[in-house]
């Protein structure tokens, strides 16, 4: 027994000798390799001891919302944003008590003007079917108003867009396909469905990179594709095309777009073939006369001259040729890959892209004739609402819906190590996304987004969300009083 004992001490000192040496021969060569390497002077200063610092730096993505972050100052969604979402997608307490932690006395807080005699629930109305594309061969009713951005497969993975795909069909609003194409995926659930055409026009391309009325023919052939959408810019980049990693370009994501296996997929800044408005409405005949369907395009708004300039060429051909909808991308980023100085410097927001969009618009008798759908960091009730007082009829988002897919914002987009399986094609990532539970809590978020939206309308006197009006809402100046959206907004026109 004694002798056991003796034995198995000696192995266990062995085993602590050994990985004794070990530590010291791992100390000793990042020592060497430091000391010899002149690209980081921290290391080279101190060296294995310098490293943490790169590490540390790292660990501060994943850990300062969890530990250091107060709950209203994360970005670029901060911790109760996305509580909310988290909360309503799993369907579970989304009240708050002893007041809130929003600071309402910044400059730009916005506040809905409670009514003294709020709608009851017996005056309520429903929210009545809204028709784009009156000109159309297929026109498009729908009574949603919170529908799902463009988000491509490739970006984000199968069963990310199966399970969009699912809850859109369960919650009855549409799916936008992103610049990617419309897969087997998005098609399988029912969901109505927008198919965007980006700039490299993936999907609905021929051999030379042009659009191909055949292969346009061939999506709208499906009674679920419901719209077209021509995206001119994006929030997370404007001017500037998609990017999708070689690392995420599988031989089926290869196969959809069209493009090689393994390598970058980089979209042109612009459409070779829109260079005017001219060209833009010209496009949009061409897939409409072809599909029969309603077409859009897609733009963040900078320079905006423009606007006008299309509703005068509009005038000038006729109501029918105007675009059946514009969608107005918000200058704060969003889920795709993107250079740093595009994705935080360029283009101008919603609270004034929509103003300008719908003053232009309705200065031009267009007002009725095309539709405006907001998108852009509109995650929450209040959002919604806000974008629908400025004059939206319709809302998308997808970083919403990707948190009610489950995301965590560790800002892994852009690469192919998204820890929830949503933005990567790594397969092994992927097993924990599961399409059924997934889907339910993407409808989930769409019926409390909703929900919210008769709350606030209510509130403010009105019988449901499509009422709602700029002279609801107050924004806080700089002298730290508010004034009525609607007085801000004539001031500056």
């Amino acid at each position: 027994m004694q002798d056991s004992v003796v034995f198995n001490v000696n192995i266990a000192s062995s085993i602590l000798l050994a990985l004794f040496v070990i530590i010291v021969f791992v100390l000793t060569y990042f020592y060497i390799v430091d000391k010899r390497q002149y690209k980081h002077a921290i290391r080279h200063n101190y060296p294995v001891i310098g490293r943490l610092r790169y590490f540390l730096e790292k660990q501060g993505e994943f850990f300062r919302q969890y530990f250091f972050a107060m709950d209203r100052e994360e970005m670029p969604f901060n911790r109760a944003e996305r509580s909310w979402v988290y909360r309503a997608a799993k369907n579970v307490d989304h009240t708050i008590a002893f007041g809130s932690t929003r600071n309402l006395d910044p400059a730009g807080t916005i506040l809905f003007m409670n009514c003294p005699f709020p709608t009851l629930d017996k005056d309520a109305l429903p929210i009545e079917p809204m028709m784009i594309g009156p000109y159309c061969e297929t026109p498009y009713q729908t009574t949603s108003i919170f529908n799902i951005s463009g988000m491509s497969y490739g970006a984000i993975s199968k069963p990310a867009v199966r399970a969009l795909a699912n809850g859109a069909q369960k919650a009855g609003c549409w799916l936008n396909t992103g610049e990617g194409g419309l897969t087997p995926y998005h098609l399988e659930s029912g969901a109505d469905l927008v198919v965007q055409i980006g700039t490299a026009k993936y999907g609905v391309r021929n051999e030379q990179g042009l659009l191909s009325e055949a292969k346009l023919k061939e999506a709208a052939r499906h009674p679920q594709v419901k719209m077209f959408e021509i995206k001119m810019s994006q929030g997370a980049k404007p001017g500037k095309g998609g990017i999708l990693p070689g690392d995420k370009v599988t031989p089926e994501i290869a196969d959809i777009r069209g493009i090689p296996v393994g390598q970058d997929s980089i979209s042109p800044n612009g459409h070779p073939d829109i260079r005017s408005v001219s060209d833009l409405l010209d496009m949009i005949a061409v897939i409409r006369k072809t599909t029969g369907k309603p077409v859009g395009f897609k733009a963040v708004i900078g320079a905006y001259a423009w606007i006008d300039e299309l509703c005068e060429e509009v005038i000038k051909r006729g109501e029918e040729s105007a675009p059946d909808f514009i969608t107005i991308d918000s200058a704060d980023g969003g889920t795709g890959a993107a250079p740093q100085p595009l994705m935080d410097y360029v283009g101008m927001t919603l609270k004034e892209s929509i103003p300008i969009v719908v003053h232009s618009l309705t200065k031009h008798n267009l007002r009725d004739r095309i539709k405006i759908v907001a998108s852009g960091k509109l995650v929450t009730p209040s959002k919604v609402a806000w974008a629908i007082a400025l004059g939206a009829d319709f809302v998308t988002s997808a970083r919403g819906y990707m948190f009610a897919l489950g995301c965590i914002q560790s800002l892994q987009c852009n690469k192919n190590t998204c820890p929830t399986g949503i933005a990567t094609q790594n397969i092994k990532r992927q097993t924990g996304l599961d399409v059924t539970d997934k889907s339910v809590r993407v409808a989930n978020y769409n019926k409390f987004i909703n929900y919210g939206l008769g709350i606030l309308a209510h509130s403010c006197g009105v019988q449901n969300i499509r009422q709602l009006r700029s002279k609801h809402v107050r924004v806080v100046t700089e002298s730290g009083l508010s004034v009525s959206l609607d007085k801000l907004y004539q001031q500056h026109e």
